[in-house]
């Protein structure tokens, strides 16, 4: 393997093998009555955050133990970090996946993901997403049930055409942190939600202004772009008008 794609190829290919794979890393014992099952059933949901993150461990731990990487380089787990699964090598830039474990009968059923386009830009990220359930749905060890990995770049660009919104709803790249320290260096993408005025009146008129505005950028002006040229834009917008900042969005 001497390239990205070649890496990324590979170990999907041997992901795709996870579907019917049970981890021993935690063992929900049968219920003893009816009862049991039925009181087990209603919190089930709270070993997501736990077992999740197991998974997701293990599961570098799998990329490890495939011949083709032995001599090419190593899977490591970052946490911090993002990619939290990179291969250590020789390759640049470095490959690497974004592995969320979902558990269908948790409470919070998808997962934060807010890392700008510009990450993706080298096609050097996957996101892979794995569904577990117990071997037995609500007891047993846990067993991945099917998976889905897709280039980052398409999650990115799905969630942003999906929010911005201007002047409604501002998707806004991070600035330029690239000369600050590596745990200072920013990649995450913020929301930002139009925040209405004290009366009608005056909602409806900064409502004309910002579309007037916006109006102004031509027919392309609603689509989101990470470019510096449009990112100034909606800056303008940001400093003009009153938006705040919107909660986390998710896939």
């Amino acid at each position: 393997m001497k390239s990205v794609a070649e890496v990324l190829q590979v170990a999907t290919e041997h992901l795709h093998r996870l579907p019917g794979h049970v981890f021993d890393v935690l063992d929900v014992s049968r219920p003893a009555s009816p009862e049991a099952a039925s009181n087990l059933a209603k919190v089930i949901s709270k070993l997501s955050p736990l077992v999740g993150n197991m998974i997701e461990f293990n599961t570098c731990d799998f990329l490890n133990s495939q011949e083709e990487f032995r001599d090419v380089g190593v899977w490591k787990r970052q946490d911090p970090g993002f990619p939290d699964t990179v291969f250590i090598s020789a390759i640049e830039p470095t490959p690497g996946f974004e592995i969320k474990a979902w558990f269908p009968l948790a409470t919070e059923i998808t997962a934060r993901f807010k890392d700008s386009q510009n990450h993706f830009l080298r096609g050097q990220t996957d996101v892979a997403i794995l569904a577990w359930l117990p071997e037995f749905i609500i007891f047993g060890r846990p067993k991945i049930i099917d998976l889905v990995i897709v280039p980052g770049m398409s999650v990115a660009k799905a969630r942003d055409t999906h929010y911005h919104n201007p002047p409604d709803y501002l998707v806004l790249e991070p600035e330029d942190t690239s000369l600050r320290t590596q745990n200072l260096q920013q990649t995450n993408t913020n929301g930002y939600k139009w925040q209405s005025a004290d009366s009608p009146e005056k909602e409806a008129e900064l409502r004309q202004e910002a579309a007037s505005l916006e109006a102004s950028w031509g027919p392309d002006g609603a689509t989101y772009s990470p470019d510096s040229e449009y990112q100034s834009r909606l800056r303008q917008l940001l400093g003009d008008y009153r938006l705040a900042s919107s909660p986390c969005w998710y896939l």
